[in-house]
């Protein structure tokens, strides 16, 4: 195993998408983590859960994981408390967990605004308030928040997601600014689209509310028209990234919004 030091890691919505690929980044290098996600008894969430054992058994480093629903105060704080318990200290968070919704302004309901707002914003918000304290006390620690270039653009029909991310973009910034005497950095990933099951909803909900007769290939080949790279962003790439944010040579990196985006805007 070769690392600097093996870190103790949150990582919320690690059983998914992008959460997972860096889980399993992150296992791979021997570090032990706490996975927070919903549905966690599902068989889907059930077969990334051991394939991310395996990972962490052929590296030296552990993995764990328990329910989170970052929309419930009490499960939040249940859940921290938990990974506290098995890590003994917290030295990263990642706040990967995150959900999206398809619909206009006009006639956009409230339960679904708070949805998407609660998940992506304010339960960021309170599992560092959960973390940060204890990373300012043991004077190392790095935060990353997995963002969106909605955060800086609009896209038609994604209220709630556009404000969330851009929400997120300051509270990342204010985060930074109160751990950097502290050696605590925080920084927020802003990937394009990425190849994700929340990639293949979204694809879903845009054929179905544009009723044109496309297939979600073709949607996606649209997408792909608009990026200057010609593909997809991959949860691996985002993942490599991560890693490196978690090594000593990145503890000037902070307060920033890092952007993925093969040279795309949205």
């Amino acid at each position: 195993m070769t690392l600097q030091l093996q870190r103790r890691v949150i990582v919320t919505g690690g059983l998914s998408g992008i959460g997972y690929a860096i889980a399993l980044e992150l296992l791979s290098k021997g570090h032990r983590i706490v996975i927070g996600a919903r549905d966690v008894a599902s068989p889907t969430r059930q077969a990334a859960l051991g394939a991310l054992e395996k990972a962490a058994t052929a590296a030296g480093g552990t993995v764990a994981c328990h329910p989170l629903d970052l929309v419930d105060a009490a499960s939040v704080d249940r859940f921290c408390a938990q990974a506290e318990e098995a890590l003994g200290r917290v030295d990263v968070l990642i706040n990967a967990a995150g959900v999206t919704a398809e619909q206009p302004v006009s006639g956009h309901s409230d339960a679904l605004w708070d949805k998407v707002i609660n998940t992506n914003l304010t339960g960021a918000f309170r599992m560092i308030r959960a973390t940060l304290p204890g990373m300012i006390a043991q004077g190392w620690g790095r935060i990353i928040n997995i963002g969106s270039t909605a955060a800086t653009v609009g896209w038609k029909d994604n209220p709630a997601y556009c404000a969330s991310k851009a929400g997120l973009l300051g509270l990342t910034r204010c985060v930074a600014l109160e751990g950097a005497a502290h050696g605590v950095t925080c920084v927020m990933i802003s990937p394009t689209w990425v190849e994700t099951p929340m990639m293949q909803s979204d694809l879903a909900e845009i054929v179905a509310r544009e009723g044109k007769g496309r297939s979600t290939e073709e949607a996606r080949a649209e997408i792909v028209t608009q990026i200057p790279q010609g593909r997809i962003i991959q949860p691996e790439e985002i993942a490599a990234l991560v890693a490196f944010l978690l090594s000593d040579a990145a503890r000037g990196v902070t307060m920033e919004e890092i952007k993925v985006t093969g040279g795309a805007l949205w």
